[in-house]
């Protein structure tokens, strides 16, 4: 039988353990959030998912999407890494960057903001999954 120092310790680890943060990813995987399409999130709300396609047609199928969900798409170029897609929608402005990682294969991110200090990872993980539908569910 456990002696009462032991769960006493026990119990204050668990707490500290909760209380600390940690992998976003893995406390998202545990409530069962995040794993639709291979979507992964992290701490400052951008949400990625890797397609088995050449860049552009991750962009036609994003810009695509964007259309079909009624968000403007204001400005497109190039960014460090491959090409970004500025849009805004209501009162959030979206930031969609395409790195191309080989000819074909292309890691989409997308971060939602409502102001500088709140990300909307819902609306940028329904930016992908309708971009994955554009490009026939990949």
């Amino acid at each position: 039988m456990p002696s009462p120092s032991s769960i006493c310790r026990f119990t204050l680890v668990a707490i500290a353990a909760l209380a600390l943060p940690g992998c976003e990813a893995i406390a998202i995987s545990a409530i069962g959030g995040g794993t639709s399409a291979g979507i992964s999130h992290t701490l400052n709300g951008t949400v990625s998912r890797t397609f088995t396609a050449s860049l552009p047609k991750v962009r036609a199928a994003a810009l695509a999407a964007l259309k079909r969900m009624h968000i403007d798409a204001g400005s497109a170029g190039k960014g460090e890494r491959g090409n970004t897609i500025n849009a805004t929608a209501s009162n959030r402005t979206i930031d969609i960057d395409l790195e191309e990682i080989s000819p074909n294969v292309t890691r989409m991110s997308v971060i939602a903001r409502s102001n500088a200090f709140l990300a909307d990872s819902a609306t940028g993980a329904e930016i992908l999954l309708q971009t994955d539908r554009e490009m026939g569910g990949q």
